[in-house]
């Protein structure tokens, strides 16, 4: 990658960023685990994955693993160019998932399942604005939804994000994927959370003669995206 306009090059700050985009990953991989354990309801893309795996017998991070590749496919069309954030993106999330479910037990009571989903959103908004800061590349799905919104400009990025989230749930759960409190909570409490955490985690690049720092160009102006 070479710079551009106020483009970060590939190279600043690599192994720091790159680091950072893995733990971030990894972690997104766990808390989708622990929204799973919690078994309140999922994340609009999630609902999804596990309508597919129900449906498929496929296991869960394997279905977000061919997800993301499918999702990649829908780039090509759309002029769409990955980082390597965004490949990292669709194999280390389904990787992650797998592994911590295989670790994290089924949770029982109601108070101690409450509490790992509020658990698993803080540690979602902490793992979105870790990758997201990093600036390496967007997610499949967040590259999907600003791709689509490029090429059609009369539609916002609002309003595609709203109908591919709104698609996708409404298929997961007919396949019957789980749909429940932690789905509304997820939505509201995710774009604030990440918001918060977002400048503990964004490397900041100077332009060479520039006295002001540039920010990360993937930074979302508004609402964070809801899923890698």
């Amino acid at each position: 990658m070479t710079e551009i306009g106020n483009r970060m090059p590939l190279r600043y700050r690599f192994p720091r960023r790159f680091l950072q985009l893995q733990a971030g990953l990894v972690l997104y991989g766990v808390s989708m685990a622990m929204f799973i354990r919690a078994d309140l309801g999922l994340d609009p893309w999630d609902v999804f994955h596990q309508g597919v795996s129900e449906r498929t017998g496929l296991r869960f991070g394997w279905v977000v693993i061919i997800t993301g590749a499918a999702v990649l496919l829908l780039w090509i069309p759309l002029r769409q160019r990955p980082g390597i954030g965004t490949v990292s993106n669709a194999i280390v999330v389904g990787l992650a998932v797998e592994g911590a479910l295989a670790v994290i037990p089924a949770v029982d009571p109601l108070w101690a399942r409450i509490l790992v989903l509020v658990a698993a959103v803080a540690l979602n908004g902490v793992a979105t604005a870790s990758y997201i800061g990093a600036a390496l590349g967007p997610g499949p799905r967040d590259g999907l939804m600003t791709g689509l919104a490029g090429r059609f400009p009369r539609l916002s990025i609002r309003l595609v994000r709203t109908a591919l989230e709104v698609t996708v749930l409404a298929i997961g759960w007919l396949l019957g994927g789980s749909v429940g409190i932690g789905t509304v909570v997820y939505a509201l409490a995710i774009g604030p959370l990440t918001q918060a955490f977002l400048p503990l985690f964004t490397v900041r690049y100077r332009q060479p003669g520039a006295a002001p720092d540039v920010s990360d160009p993937h930074s979302p102006a508004g609402p964070a995206p809801v899923h890698p």
